[in-house]
């Protein structure tokens, strides 16, 4: 068993598709590798592919993380810009000149991711057509597995970076502005554009384009995938169409699918292709070499084939297995069908018992071999309307009686005979359907494989690196933010702070100036000032009794009237003041008489304080 094989990556692949819809069994296993490695090694506490399937089961909202990690969205306007400038040069004009006046034009953009390349194309046909041409003709569609980013895409809205490689004119024209420095599509542009969740491996594609663009996609698959994505691109465009694809992609093994138009644009045309039977034959022998893979391809081929030969109101395709694996959109509306359905068992869904016992039909229907009716059954619908249907199983077989499924229709009774033109017309549609469908995989020479598989590989690292860069680029942007933000703050507080000092200077030279010895004290009687003429008297420096409490110096002033006089003027109305005269010592040891004043005031924050005036007396 090979690392591209290993069962556990198998069997959480399965897991995948059967619990939300999404198959990646088509994707390089080396890229799947890497990237679920990543992811795994991110959680810590997850071993091997098994143990992160039993992790997936305990934790759904894993899915997110999971998907947003496998399925890189990275895109922009106008990527590689030579290929756009002769699409708008040569192909858009080409397809505009193949159209009758007033026909309208088809195009899809499949991987759309966010959008970008989805509206590069319609400022493309708005250039050449015109508004009003444009608005009235074209008609595109935009598909991705990814919803989160269909809903980027819908929004329209962009940054100015991402809208850098707009040419200046284009930008002005086709774009508005918009709240949070935003820049959002035209509406007429966006009108035109129709965005849906599309799955290139499980999904038919959609058909009669003039021009399918994917970029960057198919480089994440196999080349069994790729091939067979390529033969339904090729069914999906119109006679005249051209397929647009990415830088990687070369279209080695397609050369009969498609011809080129400029290889360096990776720009092709679709070729014409042989008889039913020949591209029958070919797919056999294509699929040789694998025969389990083979038969697989070829049997869930020809059940999609078979499926649309038949055309009801609401239709649902289950295998011979029992799993759901196609639903109308019809049947979805109808019955609450949703896209993580396709895939399960129809024993787990509502659909298998509800209005109906479908089980039991479908064993009498593969029994007997033939369609199976049940007529009149009635459905309420949750407003309270009753519904009447006429239900058929039908079996789907080979040309060699081997049964693949059935097909399960639901016929409103009400309207038998809008049903029968429906089935009527959807019956030729589904027979070129059934003849084009079946070129797939006509072509799988792997020359220069090796050699492509390396180029794709690198492609892919480096969108791997030029996602992870973008994000350093926006963190960088936000820490220039906060630290301007910073040196703001710091400059703010710089001037206060030489504006605190300048009033402090001020203080200390007016209390300088006095002739008398000024401390100033704050409600707990400590020193909070100490002026020159107070260092003379008393014979102590301004740092020595700074924060000492008054009665703790030792100067030569009486406490007890000194403690009296400060209580006291702490009591008092601020704008109280007394004063008195102590006997006292000099810092000389000398008796002297000295005045002593007391003067209550308000410090910063309301707190209390005294400014104590000593003067000595002759």
């Amino acid at each position: 068993m090979t690392a591209e094989r290993d069962p556990a990556l198998e069997s959480l692949l399965r897991h995948l598709k059967q619990s939300r819809g999404f198959d990646f069994t088509g994707y390089k296993r080396s890229s799947l590798t890497r990237r679920l490695t990543k992811r795994m090694t991110e959680l810590k506490d997850v071993d091997g592919f098994a143990g992160y399937q039993d992790y997936l089961e305990v934790h759904p909202e894993e899915f997110a993380p999971l998907f947003n990690t496998v399925l890189i969205n990275v895109t922009s306007f106008f990527r590689d810009r030579d290929a756009w400038d002769f699409l708008a040069r040569v192909t858009v004009p080409e397809i505009i000149a193949g159209k009758m006046a007033g026909e309208p034009i088809r195009v899809c953009s499949v991987g759309c991711a966010s959008g970008e390349e989805a509206y590069t194309v319609a400022m493309l046909f708005a250039e050449a057509l015109g508004d009003r041409d444009f608005r009235a003709r074209v008609k595109i569609y935009a598909t991705d597995v990814d919803n989160d980013a269909l809903a980027t895409a819908r929004h329209a809205a962009y940054g100015a970076k991402a809208l850098e490689a707009v040419p200046e004119l284009l930008r002005e024209k086709y774009f508005d502005p918009a709240p949070g420095k935003q820049f959002t599509i035209r509406p007429d542009l966006r009108r035109a554009v129709i965005f849906g969740r599309h799955d290139l491996i499980q999904d038919a594609p959609i058909s009669r384009l003039d021009l399918l663009v994917c970029r960057n996609t198919l480089m994440y698959f196999n080349a069994e995938t790729q091939a067979r994505i390529l033969a339904r691109f090729h069914f999906a465009l119109a006679d005249r169409g051209f397929l647009f694809l990415g830088s990687s992609e070369m279209l080695l093994s397609q050369s009969d699918l498609y011809s080129i138009v400029d290889l360096k644009s990776r720009i092709f045309a679709k070729a014409a292709k042989s008889t039913v039977r020949d591209r029958l034959v070919a797919l056999s022998q294509a699929q040789a070499g694998d025969s389990d893979a083979g038969t697989a391809v070829g049997r869930q081929m020809r059940l999609r084939e078979l499926a649309f030969d038949v055309t009801p109101l609401a239709q649902f395709v289950v295998d011979v297995n029992g799993q759901l694996v196609l639903a109308s959109r019809q049947a979805r509306q109808a019955f609450g069908i949703g896209g993580t359905d396709i895939g399960k068992p129809l024993q787990d869904l509502e659909i298998s018992f509800r209005p109906v016992e479908l089980r039991s039909l479908i064993q009498k229907a593969y029994a007997e071999r033939i369609p199976v009716t049940l007529n009149g059954v009635t459905r309420v619908a949750g407003d309270g309307s009753t519904t009447h249907f006429d239900v058929q199983v039908t079996p789907l077989a080979e040309n060699g009686g081997r049964t693949l499924g059935v097909a399960i229709m639901f016929t409103d009774v009400t309207r038998p005979q809008q049903l029968q033109d429906t089935l009527q017309r959807a019956k030729e549609e589904l027979e070129n359907t059934n003849e084009e469908l079946q070129s797939t995989n006509e072509e799988l020479e792997t020359t220069n494989e090796e050699l492509q598989s390396t180029n794709e590989e690198l492609e892919t690292t480096n969108e791997e690196l030029q996602s992870t860069n973008e994000e350093l680029e926006t963190m960088n942007e936000e820490l220039q933010a906060t630290n301007e933000e910073l040196e703001t703050t710091n400059d703010e507080l710089q001037v206060r702070t030489e504006e605190n000092h300048r009033t402090t200077m001020f203080l200390q030279s007016v209390l300088s100036a006095l002739q008398m010895g000024v401390a100033v004290l704050d409600q707990r009687l400590e020193v909070r000032s100490w002026n020159a003429m107070a260092e003379e008297l008393w014979g102590l420096r301004a740092e020595e009794v700074h924060g000492q409490s008054i009665f703790n110096l030792d100067i030569g002033l009486p406490l007890d009237p000194l403690r009296a006089g400060l209580k006291a003027a702490l009591a008092r109305d601020p704008a109280a003041e007394t004063s008195t005269v102590l006997e006292a010592v000099n810092r000389r040891g000398k008796a002297i008489r000295c005045r002593v004043g007391y003067r209550r005031f308000s410090l910063a924050g309301g707190e209390p304080g005294v400014i104590l005036v000593m003067e000595a007396l002759p």
